[in-house]
């Protein structure tokens, strides 16, 4: 299966195949066909590593996104890195459950892979409409 999960830092993620399943999907409705993504759960240090030594940025972050397809038609390979100390922290400040804040970080992620971006505030809102539409839509399944 091109989705696969991998842990640094213990994590439970309940229904895997479902969601392996619901991902893939996810990048067919958004016109995208994947070769692979590994999603990787990791501590809020590690993922800092990441964002100094690769983004140069220094600072904690819920999920890095690296996109390492050969070009902008190939299918989709790439890596998640999504930080479970960020994620148990903003589900408690956005006041939701760590699943629903879990799933939505690694759709963001997945929606970052088919064009979505995050840095204009009219961009925020349409990957954050996205975001909710596939979380509404995994949730009801």
């Amino acid at each position: 299966m091109p989705v696969v999960f991998h842990q640094t830092i213990p994590v439970t993620l309940k229904k895997r195949k479902q969601l392996k399943a619901f991902i893939i999907d996810l990048f067919y409705k958004e016109g995208k066909m994947i070769d692979s993504l590994n999603i990787i759960f990791c501590s809020d240090n590690y993922l800092l590593g990441i964002n100094q030594l690769h983004l140069k940025h220094d600072f904690y972050t819920d999920i890095i996104t690296f996109d390492l397809s050969e070009s902008i038609s190939s299918p989709i390979a790439a890596e998640l890195y999504i930080s479970i100390d960020r994620v148990r922290d903003n589900s408690k400040i956005l006041k939701t459950s760590f699943s629903n804040e879990l799933h939505r970080v690694i759709f963001h992620g997945a929606l970052h892979l088919c064009g979505y971006k995050d840095k204009k505030t009219a961009d925020i809102k349409i990957i954050r409409k996205k975001e909710d539409t596939y979380l509404i839509n995994y949730f009801d399944h």
